[in-house]
Protein backbone atom coordinates (compact mmCIF):
# COMPACT_ATOMS: atom_id res chain seq x y z
CA UNK A 1 0.00 0.00 0.00
CA UNK A 2 0.68 3.64 -0.52
CA UNK A 3 2.01 4.80 3.25
CA UNK A 4 -0.50 6.65 5.44
CA UNK A 5 0.53 9.38 7.86
CA UNK A 6 -1.29 9.57 11.15
CA UNK A 7 -1.23 13.31 11.28
CA UNK A 8 -2.86 13.92 14.34
CA UNK A 9 -3.49 11.42 17.35
CA UNK A 10 -5.34 11.71 21.15
CA UNK A 11 -5.88 9.06 23.38
CA UNK A 12 -7.63 8.79 27.05
CA UNK A 13 -7.36 6.17 29.46
CA UNK A 14 -7.02 4.57 32.85
CA UNK A 15 -3.33 6.19 33.00
CA UNK A 16 -4.64 9.77 32.15
CA UNK A 17 -6.42 12.22 29.86
CA UNK A 18 -3.49 12.95 26.61
CA UNK A 19 -0.87 11.06 24.95
CA UNK A 20 1.60 12.94 28.03
CA UNK A 21 0.19 11.25 30.00
CA UNK A 22 0.07 7.92 29.12
CA UNK A 23 3.49 8.08 28.40
CA UNK A 24 4.46 8.84 31.80
CA UNK A 25 2.35 6.04 32.96
CA UNK A 26 4.43 3.90 30.51
CA UNK A 27 7.91 5.41 31.25
CA UNK A 28 6.66 4.74 35.17
CA UNK A 29 5.57 1.23 34.91
CA UNK A 30 2.82 2.73 36.24
CA UNK A 31 -0.67 0.44 36.67
CA UNK A 32 -3.91 2.36 36.19
CA UNK A 33 -6.32 -0.20 37.72
CA UNK A 34 -8.21 0.33 40.51
CA UNK A 35 -10.35 -2.33 42.31
CA UNK A 36 -13.72 -2.26 40.66
CA UNK A 37 -15.51 1.15 42.04
CA UNK A 38 -17.68 1.15 38.76
CA UNK A 39 -21.57 2.84 40.11
CA UNK A 40 -23.16 -0.69 41.20
CA UNK A 41 -21.06 -3.59 40.24
CA UNK A 42 -20.11 -5.63 42.79
CA UNK A 43 -17.46 -7.94 41.61
CA UNK A 44 -14.11 -9.17 43.19
CA UNK A 45 -12.00 -8.14 40.16
CA UNK A 46 -9.60 -4.74 39.26
CA UNK A 47 -11.21 -2.37 36.21
CA UNK A 48 -9.39 0.29 34.09
CA UNK A 49 -12.03 3.28 34.76
CA UNK A 50 -11.11 7.01 33.69
CA UNK A 51 -11.53 9.95 36.51
CA UNK A 52 -13.76 12.81 35.69
CA UNK A 53 -16.22 11.41 33.18
CA UNK A 54 -18.90 11.99 35.24
CA UNK A 55 -17.91 15.33 35.35
CA UNK A 56 -18.16 16.13 31.58
CA UNK A 57 -21.28 15.77 30.16
CA UNK A 58 -22.79 16.68 26.39
CA UNK A 59 -23.84 19.55 26.27
CA UNK A 60 -25.47 22.09 23.79
CA UNK A 61 -27.35 20.78 20.58
CA UNK A 62 -25.79 17.29 21.19
CA UNK A 63 -26.92 16.84 24.27
CA UNK A 64 -29.33 14.41 23.56
CA UNK A 65 -26.22 11.89 22.68
CA UNK A 66 -25.17 12.15 26.70
CA UNK A 67 -24.18 9.17 27.68
CA UNK A 68 -20.31 7.55 29.35
CA UNK A 69 -19.26 6.44 25.92
CA UNK A 70 -19.84 9.48 24.25
CA UNK A 71 -18.51 11.29 27.22
CA UNK A 72 -14.92 9.20 26.64
CA UNK A 73 -15.02 10.31 22.81
CA UNK A 74 -15.46 14.12 23.79
CA UNK A 75 -12.38 14.06 25.97
CA UNK A 76 -10.32 12.29 23.31
CA UNK A 77 -11.37 14.79 20.92
CA UNK A 78 -10.54 17.98 22.96
CA UNK A 79 -6.97 16.35 24.23
CA UNK A 80 -3.80 16.39 22.50
CA UNK A 81 -5.33 19.45 19.71
CA UNK A 82 -7.21 16.64 18.13
CA UNK A 83 -10.55 18.50 17.16
CA UNK A 84 -8.36 21.44 16.19
CA UNK A 85 -6.03 19.55 13.84
CA UNK A 86 -9.31 17.83 12.31
CA UNK A 87 -10.56 21.19 11.19
CA UNK A 88 -7.44 22.52 9.87
CA UNK A 89 -7.81 19.25 7.53
CA UNK A 90 -11.12 20.03 7.05
CA UNK A 91 -10.18 23.53 5.77
CA UNK A 92 -7.80 22.09 3.25
CA UNK A 93 -9.55 19.28 1.95
CA UNK A 94 -13.67 20.34 2.73
CA UNK A 95 -15.40 19.02 5.48
CA UNK A 96 -17.78 16.18 2.97
CA UNK A 97 -13.98 14.63 1.65
CA UNK A 98 -12.95 13.52 5.51
CA UNK A 99 -14.19 9.57 6.67
CA UNK A 100 -15.18 8.98 9.85
CA UNK A 101 -14.87 5.44 10.63
CA UNK A 102 -15.09 4.65 14.49
CA UNK A 103 -14.69 0.93 16.01
CA UNK A 104 -16.53 0.74 19.12
CA UNK A 105 -18.43 -3.03 21.12
CA UNK A 106 -20.06 -1.71 24.12
CA UNK A 107 -21.58 1.92 22.58
CA UNK A 108 -23.60 3.45 25.43
CA UNK A 109 -24.88 0.30 26.68
CA UNK A 110 -24.76 1.67 30.20
CA UNK A 111 -27.52 3.94 29.31
CA UNK A 112 -29.98 1.25 27.98
CA UNK A 113 -29.31 -0.86 31.46
CA UNK A 114 -29.97 1.89 33.48
CA UNK A 115 -33.38 2.69 31.09
CA UNK A 116 -34.33 -0.95 31.56
CA UNK A 117 -33.44 -0.65 35.35
CA UNK A 118 -36.11 1.58 35.14
CA UNK A 119 -39.14 0.20 32.84
CA UNK A 120 -42.58 0.76 33.48
CA UNK A 121 -43.59 -1.68 35.74
CA UNK A 122 -47.19 -2.29 34.21
CA UNK A 123 -46.25 -2.00 31.10
CA UNK A 124 -42.31 -2.92 30.76
CA UNK A 125 -42.18 0.38 28.41
CA UNK A 126 -39.00 2.16 28.71
CA UNK A 127 -38.42 5.92 30.00
CA UNK A 128 -39.68 8.69 27.69
CA UNK A 129 -35.86 10.50 28.62
CA UNK A 130 -33.94 7.72 26.69
CA UNK A 131 -32.57 8.20 23.61
CA UNK A 132 -31.86 4.65 22.16
CA UNK A 133 -30.15 6.21 18.87
CA UNK A 134 -28.58 9.12 20.65
CA UNK A 135 -26.91 6.34 23.35
CA UNK A 136 -27.05 2.51 22.99
CA UNK A 137 -26.93 2.19 19.35
CA UNK A 138 -23.92 1.45 17.50
CA UNK A 139 -23.69 4.28 15.27
CA UNK A 140 -24.22 6.52 17.91
CA UNK A 141 -20.35 7.51 18.46
CA UNK A 142 -19.93 7.85 15.20
CA UNK A 143 -22.60 10.18 14.79
CA UNK A 144 -21.74 12.20 18.01
CA UNK A 145 -18.13 12.50 16.73
CA UNK A 146 -19.13 13.43 13.11
CA UNK A 147 -21.81 16.04 14.56
CA UNK A 148 -18.85 17.28 16.89
CA UNK A 149 -16.07 17.90 14.37
CA UNK A 150 -18.52 19.32 11.55
CA UNK A 151 -17.52 16.70 8.84
CA UNK A 152 -19.89 15.60 6.38
CA UNK A 153 -18.23 12.63 4.82
CA UNK A 154 -18.55 9.28 4.74
CA UNK A 155 -19.43 7.49 8.14
CA UNK A 156 -19.28 3.96 9.30
CA UNK A 157 -19.19 2.27 12.70
CA UNK A 158 -17.23 -0.90 12.77
CA UNK A 159 -18.01 -3.41 15.57
CA UNK A 160 -16.07 -6.78 15.65
CA UNK A 161 -15.47 -6.95 19.51
CA UNK A 162 -11.75 -6.04 20.42
CA UNK A 163 -10.49 -5.49 16.90
CA UNK A 164 -12.83 -3.12 16.06
CA UNK A 165 -10.98 0.38 16.25
CA UNK A 166 -7.70 -1.46 14.50
CA UNK A 167 -9.87 -2.45 11.64
CA UNK A 168 -10.75 1.04 11.01
CA UNK A 169 -7.34 1.97 9.71
CA UNK A 170 -7.76 -0.75 7.15
CA UNK A 171 -11.53 0.59 6.44
CA UNK A 172 -9.80 4.36 5.91
CA UNK A 173 -7.13 3.00 3.69
CA UNK A 174 -9.14 1.51 1.33
CA UNK A 175 -11.19 4.59 1.02
CA UNK A 176 -8.71 7.03 0.56
CA UNK A 177 -6.74 4.89 -1.92
CA UNK A 178 -10.55 4.56 -3.54
CA UNK A 179 -10.58 8.05 -3.93
CA UNK A 180 -13.75 8.17 -1.98
CA UNK A 181 -12.22 10.67 0.70
CA UNK A 182 -8.95 12.80 0.84
CA UNK A 183 -8.64 11.71 4.64
CA UNK A 184 -10.01 10.17 7.20
CA UNK A 185 -10.82 10.44 11.20
CA UNK A 186 -10.55 6.99 12.78
CA UNK A 187 -10.47 5.42 16.40
CA UNK A 188 -13.04 4.28 18.73
CA UNK A 189 -14.28 4.30 22.16
CA UNK A 190 -15.16 1.79 24.48
CA UNK A 191 -17.08 2.76 28.17
CA UNK A 192 -17.50 0.22 31.52
CA UNK A 193 -20.95 -1.40 31.35
CA UNK A 194 -22.25 -3.85 33.59
CA UNK A 195 -23.14 -6.39 30.23
CA UNK A 196 -18.97 -6.62 30.37
CA UNK A 197 -18.32 -6.71 33.88
CA UNK A 198 -20.80 -9.66 34.52
CA UNK A 199 -20.45 -11.22 31.25
CA UNK A 200 -16.77 -11.73 31.13
CA UNK A 201 -17.25 -12.60 34.75
CA UNK A 202 -19.72 -15.83 33.62
CA UNK A 203 -17.28 -16.53 31.39
CA UNK A 204 -14.42 -16.62 34.19
CA UNK A 205 -12.43 -14.43 32.22
CA UNK A 206 -12.27 -11.96 34.95
CA UNK A 207 -9.03 -11.45 37.21
CA UNK A 208 -9.23 -11.25 40.71
CA UNK A 209 -5.95 -9.18 41.16
CA UNK A 210 -4.98 -6.72 38.28
CA UNK A 211 -4.18 -8.81 35.63
CA UNK A 212 -1.04 -10.13 34.20
CA UNK A 213 -0.09 -10.68 30.88
CA UNK A 214 2.11 -13.49 29.95
CA UNK A 215 2.83 -14.13 33.42
CA UNK A 216 3.14 -17.65 34.59
CA UNK A 217 0.49 -16.63 37.12
CA UNK A 218 -2.08 -15.02 35.06
CA UNK A 219 -5.39 -15.83 35.54
CA UNK A 220 -7.36 -13.15 33.54
CA UNK A 221 -8.75 -9.84 32.12
CA UNK A 222 -8.98 -6.76 33.82
CA UNK A 223 -12.06 -4.52 32.09
CA UNK A 224 -11.08 -0.67 31.08
CA UNK A 225 -12.33 1.62 29.05
CA UNK A 226 -10.31 3.94 26.86
CA UNK A 227 -11.09 7.01 23.70
CA UNK A 228 -8.72 7.46 20.74
CA UNK A 229 -8.38 8.94 17.43
CA UNK A 230 -6.25 9.44 14.39
CA UNK A 231 -6.28 11.97 11.59
CA UNK A 232 -5.34 9.49 8.56
CA UNK A 233 -3.99 11.52 5.56
CA UNK A 234 -1.44 11.04 2.60
CA UNK A 235 2.13 11.44 3.03
CA UNK A 236 2.48 14.54 0.54
CA UNK A 237 -0.74 16.30 1.58
CA UNK A 238 -0.62 16.52 4.97
CA UNK A 239 0.24 20.21 6.62
CA UNK A 240 2.59 19.30 9.34
CA UNK A 241 4.46 16.79 10.86
CA UNK A 242 3.49 13.29 11.74
CA UNK A 243 3.03 10.65 14.37
CA UNK A 244 3.63 7.94 12.49
CA UNK A 245 3.40 6.30 9.00
CA UNK A 246 0.44 3.63 8.52
CA UNK A 247 2.81 0.88 6.13
CA UNK A 248 0.22 -2.26 6.12
CA UNK A 249 -2.55 -4.34 7.71
CA UNK A 250 -3.72 -7.92 7.79
CA UNK A 251 -6.95 -9.25 8.60
CA UNK A 252 -8.00 -12.53 8.97
CA UNK A 253 -11.04 -14.47 10.21
CA UNK A 254 -10.61 -17.74 12.48
CA UNK A 255 -14.12 -19.16 11.67
CA UNK A 256 -13.49 -21.18 14.39
CA UNK A 257 -15.15 -20.42 18.18
CA UNK A 258 -17.59 -17.79 19.53
CA UNK A 259 -15.11 -16.59 21.58
CA UNK A 260 -12.18 -18.93 21.80
CA UNK A 261 -9.24 -18.03 19.45
CA UNK A 262 -7.59 -20.94 17.37
CA UNK A 263 -5.91 -23.02 19.31
CA UNK A 264 -3.16 -22.80 17.12
CA UNK A 265 -3.38 -19.09 16.45
CA UNK A 266 -3.85 -19.88 12.73
CA UNK A 267 -5.73 -16.52 11.70
CA UNK A 268 -2.99 -14.66 14.07
CA UNK A 269 -0.44 -15.49 12.43
CA UNK A 270 -2.06 -14.54 8.85
CA UNK A 271 -2.81 -11.39 10.05
CA UNK A 272 0.66 -10.21 10.74
CA UNK A 273 1.66 -12.01 7.66
CA UNK A 274 -0.47 -10.03 5.44
CA UNK A 275 0.62 -7.25 7.40
CA UNK A 276 3.97 -7.83 6.73
CA UNK A 277 3.34 -8.71 3.23
CA UNK A 278 1.53 -5.20 2.77
CA UNK A 279 4.41 -2.96 3.48
CA UNK A 280 6.99 -4.79 1.67
CA UNK A 281 8.89 -5.38 5.43
CA UNK A 282 10.73 -8.24 6.37
CA UNK A 283 10.25 -9.73 9.89
CA UNK A 284 13.45 -8.80 10.88
CA UNK A 285 13.00 -5.35 10.34
CA UNK A 286 10.26 -5.31 12.97
CA UNK A 287 11.58 -4.09 16.34
CA UNK A 288 8.99 -3.89 18.29
CA UNK A 289 5.25 -5.49 19.13
CA UNK A 290 2.60 -4.55 21.21
CA UNK A 291 0.88 -7.91 22.12
CA UNK A 292 -3.08 -7.95 22.31
CA UNK A 293 -1.80 -10.19 25.33
CA UNK A 294 -5.49 -9.98 27.24
CA UNK A 295 -4.18 -12.59 30.77
CA UNK A 296 -6.38 -15.15 29.82
CA UNK A 297 -4.22 -18.46 29.79
CA UNK A 298 -5.36 -19.41 26.40
CA UNK A 299 -4.52 -16.16 24.68
CA UNK A 300 -1.51 -15.24 25.54
CA UNK A 301 0.05 -18.45 25.20
CA UNK A 302 -1.36 -18.53 21.45
CA UNK A 303 -0.54 -15.78 20.61
CA UNK A 304 3.02 -15.99 21.96
CA UNK A 305 3.77 -19.50 19.39
CA UNK A 306 2.23 -17.45 16.62
CA UNK A 307 4.68 -14.43 17.11
CA UNK A 308 7.41 -17.20 17.32
CA UNK A 309 6.43 -18.92 14.19
CA UNK A 310 6.39 -15.45 12.39
CA UNK A 311 9.08 -13.28 13.60
CA UNK A 312 11.33 -16.21 15.50
CA UNK A 313 12.45 -16.81 18.97
CA UNK A 314 13.45 -13.42 21.12
CA UNK A 315 10.99 -11.17 19.52
CA UNK A 316 10.73 -7.95 21.40
CA UNK A 317 7.16 -7.29 22.90
CA UNK A 318 4.67 -6.68 25.46
CA UNK A 319 1.24 -6.14 26.54
CA UNK A 320 0.06 -2.92 27.88
CA UNK A 321 -3.04 -3.95 29.22
CA UNK A 322 -1.54 -4.43 32.73
CA UNK A 323 -1.31 -0.63 32.80
CA UNK A 324 -4.78 0.75 31.35
CA UNK A 325 -6.68 -2.92 30.94
CA UNK A 326 -8.42 -4.58 28.27
CA UNK A 327 -10.59 -1.87 26.67
CA UNK A 328 -12.33 -4.22 24.20
CA UNK A 329 -13.45 -2.16 21.38
CA UNK A 330 -10.89 1.05 22.16
CA UNK A 331 -8.45 -1.47 22.70
CA UNK A 332 -7.06 -0.88 19.04
CA UNK A 333 -6.66 2.88 18.88
CA UNK A 334 -5.07 3.09 22.34
CA UNK A 335 -2.21 0.35 21.68
CA UNK A 336 -2.00 1.93 18.42
CA UNK A 337 -1.64 5.52 20.36
CA UNK A 338 1.07 3.40 22.29
CA UNK A 339 3.31 1.89 19.62
CA UNK A 340 3.42 5.84 18.39
CA UNK A 341 4.53 6.68 21.46
CA UNK A 342 7.20 4.42 21.63
CA UNK A 343 8.69 5.43 18.30
CA UNK A 344 8.58 8.50 18.70
CA UNK A 345 10.13 8.86 22.02
CA UNK A 346 12.68 5.56 21.67
CA UNK A 347 11.16 3.10 24.13
CA UNK A 348 9.91 -0.54 24.71
CA UNK A 349 6.79 -0.48 26.63
CA UNK A 350 6.62 -2.63 29.77
CA UNK A 351 4.78 -5.60 30.58
CA UNK A 352 3.18 -3.98 33.93
CA UNK A 353 2.52 -6.76 36.33
CA UNK A 354 4.58 -9.13 35.07
CA UNK A 355 6.36 -10.65 37.33
CA UNK A 356 7.77 -14.16 35.95
CA UNK A 357 7.11 -14.77 32.48
CA UNK A 358 5.46 -18.01 31.52
CA UNK A 359 8.70 -20.75 30.82
CA UNK A 360 6.86 -21.86 27.50
CA UNK A 361 6.73 -18.21 25.85
CA UNK A 362 9.46 -17.56 22.62
CA UNK A 363 9.06 -13.95 22.95
CA UNK A 364 11.50 -11.52 24.96
CA UNK A 365 8.66 -10.02 26.80
CA UNK A 366 9.69 -6.51 28.43
CA UNK A 367 8.49 -6.52 32.07
CA UNK A 368 9.42 -2.89 32.73
CA UNK A 369 9.67 -0.03 29.94
CA UNK A 370 13.28 0.24 28.63
CA UNK A 371 15.33 2.44 26.46
CA UNK A 372 15.27 1.50 22.64
CA UNK A 373 15.07 2.35 19.06
CA UNK A 374 12.12 1.63 17.21
CA UNK A 375 11.66 2.10 13.63
CA UNK A 376 8.51 -0.59 12.77
CA UNK A 377 6.25 -1.46 15.21
CA UNK A 378 3.07 -3.84 15.01
CA UNK A 379 -0.19 -3.54 16.75
CA UNK A 380 -2.24 -6.61 17.40
CA UNK A 381 -5.54 -6.85 18.30
CA UNK A 382 -8.04 -10.22 18.08
CA UNK A 383 -11.48 -10.15 18.59
CA UNK A 384 -14.24 -12.57 19.97
CA UNK A 385 -15.48 -15.01 17.28
CA UNK A 386 -11.57 -14.94 15.86
CA UNK A 387 -11.84 -11.26 14.13
CA UNK A 388 -8.47 -10.74 14.09
CA UNK A 389 -6.21 -7.76 12.89
CA UNK A 390 -2.59 -6.34 12.89
CA UNK A 391 -1.26 -2.83 11.96
CA UNK A 392 1.75 -2.33 10.83
CA UNK A 393 3.75 1.22 11.48
CA UNK A 394 6.77 3.25 10.95
CA UNK A 395 8.70 6.02 12.14
CA UNK A 396 7.80 9.35 10.09
CA UNK A 397 10.21 9.95 7.44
Amino acid sequence: MKPLVLSALSTVNALGVGLDATMRGLRENRSGLRFCDYEDARLDTYIGRIDGVEQAPIEGALARYDCRNNRLAQMALRADGFADAVAAAAGRYGADRIALILGTSTSGLREGERAFARRAPDTGALPAEFHFTETQDHHSLAAFVQGYLGLRGPAATVSTACSSSAKVFADAAQLIDAGICDAAVVGGADSLCLLTLYGFNSLELIAGTPCCPNDAARSGISIGEAAGFALLERADAAAGGAMARLLGYGESADAYHMSAPHPEGLGAELAMRRALEMAGLAPGDVDYINAHGTGSRQNDQVEDAAIARVFGDGMRSSSTKGATGHTLGAAGILEIAICCLAMRHGFIPGNVNLRALDPAFRCRVEAATAAGTVRHALNNSFGFGGSNCSILLGRPQ
